[in-house]
């Protein structure tokens, strides 16, 4: 006969322990968006005027114009969530799972947290944390938020990567990308420019790529870091752009893609349509 109270004890030790987990996760989650708010910078003037948009590369200011129309507020945060699906698979066969997230942005200082719900295997839930948080990245993942699977900070290239990510989706968020906000512009073509973006000592640019309605169809960056095992890469990265509808008084995207441009062919990872977003006005 098996034993009951020892496997009683011990299957109590383990709910005990997976709650802990939980509840650390949750406390990380509140930390992060403490030093998110506190890095919070002041935005000035706080309305969009045609000035704002003087010397940008002609695409650039045709889309601003489309996407932030004159006397708009400064966007100085946004709250989002999406739902799509998402590969975890760096190699070989894709495993795709359906996911749901939301999102908290400051756009001065740059900043953001991704918290989202990956289905994993054998129905099992893997909570992210995805975010860029005073000049830092930060790239957590846990089994129900209880059992950690990955963690990495303090990384110059996660910091890049994760900027590259805020600034890859500044259309969500548009006025981050009028002159003197942060963003430099360098005309790259008749649809085409280049962005910078400087945040302390990290500095990431992608080339905007403007279809032939003016909006954002995609970015791309020559090289992005990819982990593949314990070793770094920087291969060819791109995000594309679809679905624009009005929200808030802003022209934004309502769905993405993102994938890595690998040499055997381009390989997206993440697919995903906005459900709800709301502007924090400067």
């Amino acid at each position: 006969m098996i034993p009951v109270v020892p496997l009683v004890v011990a299957g109590a030790a383990a709910a005990a322990g997976y709650l802990t987990g939980q509840r650390r996760w949750n406390a990380r989650r509140q930390a992060l968006l403490e030093r998110l708010e506190g890095a919070r910078q002041a935005i000035a003037p706080a309305l969009v005027d045609e000035a704002r948009r003087a010397g940008l590369p002609a695409p650039v200011r045709a889309f601003l114009a489309e996407a932030v129309p004159e006397g708009s507020r400064m966007i100085a945060g946004v709250e989002m969530a999406h739902e799509g699906e998402f590969d975890s698979a760096a190699t070989g066969k894709p495993r795709w799972g359906a996911f749901t997230s939301r999102q908290t942005v400051v756009t001065c200082r740059p900043g953001f947290l991704w918290e989202a719900r990956i289905a994993g295997p054998a129905r099992l839930k893997i909570a992210v944390h995805d975010a860029y948080v005073a000049g830092e990245g930060i790239l957590e993942a846990a089994i129900g938020g209880a059992i950690t699977l990955v963690r990495q900070q303090d990384s110059a290239d996660l910091a890049r990567g994760e900027l590259m990510r805020f600034l890859a989706e500044s259309p969500l968020y548009p006025t981050v990308l009028l002159p003197g906000e942060g963003v430099r512009w360098v005309a790259g073509g008749a649809r085409s420019a280049i962005a910078t973006l400087t945040d302390g000592n990290v500095r990431t640019s992608l080339q905007f790529r403007f279809g032939a309605d003016g909006l954002v169809e995609s970015v791309y960056a020559d090289a992005r870091a990819r982990l593949q095992g314990k070793a770094v890469q920087h291969m060819p990265w791109e995000g594309r752009w679809s679905r624009w509808e009005s929200r808030g008084g802003y022209l934004v995207p309502l769905e993405g893609e993102v994938a890595w441009l690998l040499p055997e062919g381009r390989r997206p990872y993440w697919r995903g349509k906005l459900t709800d977003i709301r502007f924090v006005p400067a």
